[in-house]
């Protein structure tokens, strides 16, 4: 038998149970609403009702609220009035097996990423660069290359531009044109970048996707939360990570074809901050990408206040939706109110445009994929309450979480390997140490002394080497591989 995830029930008397075949999981889908009409509550049932069958979830909580599916919810008089009209029986609460991330290190696990596995393209619409910085930035990361210098974080990375400063010149030969003002720029939004937390996202131990696979002994998914109340204030951060991330699970997951769950379920809150101000090539493989990962068993769902956040080429691949209540107070409102009725399979008992300004709080209209992949006619579903809490943790609680979670002594000390920065450092105090003061002769167990000292430090430097060499071709991550470097 197929399992299946409960969204919710139709009104009262029919009661039909309205449920996402797990077969169809990684069709992708969409949950919008405006605030305040139960998008939240909405996401956390859907994440609960994956992981209850076996399925892993990534999802963000932008509120600080979302972390509450850690913890078992409390059975008040309104739960309890809310299943009595549902019919629901077996509801008791339940916490979900969860794992805290934050890409600051402070309310949960820090989720970690070099900066040559970002790689330039990304990075670039991270720091916001213009065509010709990213271009310039595009070939530092050619001269790491080339030279064997590991680009772990923002030091290594700063430590190369100045290099390129300094051989600037005989790189423009080699390379392209390189400017002073544009190196400077790229300088200063690193600084900008560092000033709002974004340095430690850069650096090692890396993320391992795995630890976004996981499954209980009981064979639960577990349900990942990135703690973004922070990280949601600089929107091209949030974004940026969220789509590496995405990159990289398309890049590293095998093929898998159809299979009766999907391996994982990422959910994408505030999805416009993903496609405002992007560049239409980003778009485009935003697009494939989204197409494409449902065959690596991925599923994506994104959140946003209305479906025209969306573009509609990413929209039309979204076969699952669950759309809260609408408020036509503006002409982009009433605008949105079409665009939404206009997307869901017809019911010729449901007035689709006047019930999306009519839906109370909990309720949605919602559209899901069959066993058989055909689109089901859209119904008017009161939505399930999840069994965790629907609200934040406190502070001790997320420290018991984190206390006691599988991945704490994998990714809470941060690692500081031997890279570009130490490299060039290294390279700079060359030239000096030539030039020292020849030792006595007179002393000649200082000589031998410096001699097997010398050899010393030429045997680690040749196995820096060969390990340089070995990672030389630095993993640029899926959007740099298929974009391709800028014109060089």
């Amino acid at each position: 038998m197929t399992p299946t995830v409960l969204l919710g029930k139709t009104a009262p008397p029919a009661l039909a149970a309205v449920e996402l075949p797990a077969r169809v999981g990684n069709r992708h889908g969409l949950v919008a609403g405006a605030t305040g009409t139960g998008k939240t509550v909405s996401l956390m049932t859907l994440a609960e009702g994956f992981s209850r069958i076996g399925v892993p979830v990534f999802m963000a909580d932008v509120k600080g609220d979302v972390a509450g599916v850690a913890m078992p919810g409390s059975p008040d008089e309104r739960l309890q009035s809310r299943l009595a009209v549902l019919g629901i029986t077996d509801h008791a609460p339940e916490a979900s097996p969860a794992i805290l991330w934050d890409l600051f290190g402070e309310a949960g696990h820090p989720i970690r990423a070099t900066v040559s596995e970002v790689g330039p393209i990304l990075l670039a619409r991270m720091l916001e660069l213009n065509d010709t910085q990213a271009g310039v930035l595009d070939i530092a990361f050619r001269l790491a290359d080339d030279e064997g210098l590991l680009l772990l974080d923002l030091e290594d990375l700063r430590a190369v531009l100045g290099y390129l400063a300094e051989q600037r010149k005989s790189v423009s030969t080699k390379y392209g044109l390189v400017s002073a003002p544009s190196i400077a720029a790229i300088q200063r939004a690193l600084l900008r970048l560092e000033s709002d937390g974004g340095q430690k996202f850069f650096g090692e131990p890396a993320l391992d996707i795995a630890d976004l696979m996981r499954t209980t002994p009981d064979g639960r998914g577990v349900i990942g939360v990135l703690a973004a109340d922070s990280l949601i204030l600089k929107p091209r951060l949030y974004s940026t990570f969220l789509l590496w991330l995405l990159s990289e699970l398309f890049e590293r997951l095998p093929e898998v074809g159809d299979i009766d769950r999907p391996k994982l379920v990422f959910i994408f809150d505030e999805a416009h901050l993903l496609f405002d101000d992007a560049a239409p090539a980003l778009r485009q493989r935003v697009e494939q990408v989204v197409r494409l990962i449902r065959s690596k068993g991925v599923g994506v769902y994104f959140c946003s206040q209305f479906p025209d956040d969306v573009p509609p080429e990413i929209l039309g691949q979204l076969g699952n939706r669950i759309q809260h209540a609408l408020r036509a107070f503006t002409p982009r409102d009433q605008k949105a109110v079409r665009v939404a009725a206009e997307t869901f399979v017809p019911n010729p008992a449901i007035d689709v445009q006047a019930a999306l300004t009519q839906l109370a709080i909990g309720e949605a209209l919602v559209s899901v994929l069959s066993s058989s992949g055909v689109p089901a006619p859209v119904e008017r579903v009161m939505i399930a309450p999840p069994r965790c809490r629907m609200g934040p943790i406190t502070p001790a609680e997320r420290h018991q979480l984190r206390a006691t979670s599988a991945v704490g002594a994998k990714y809470d000390q941060a690692l500081d390997r031997d890279s570009a920065a130490e490299m060039l450092a290294r390279r700079a105090e060359a030239p000096i140490a030539a030039t020292a003061p020849a030792a006595d002769p007179a002393r000649p167990a200082q000589r031998a002394s410096n001699r097997q000292g010398l050899l010393e430090t030429m045997a680690k430097q040749a196995a820096r080497t060969v390990g340089s060499q070995l990672g030389r071709q630095i993993v640029r991550g899926l959007l740099g591989s298929l974009l391709g470097g800028r014109g060089r």
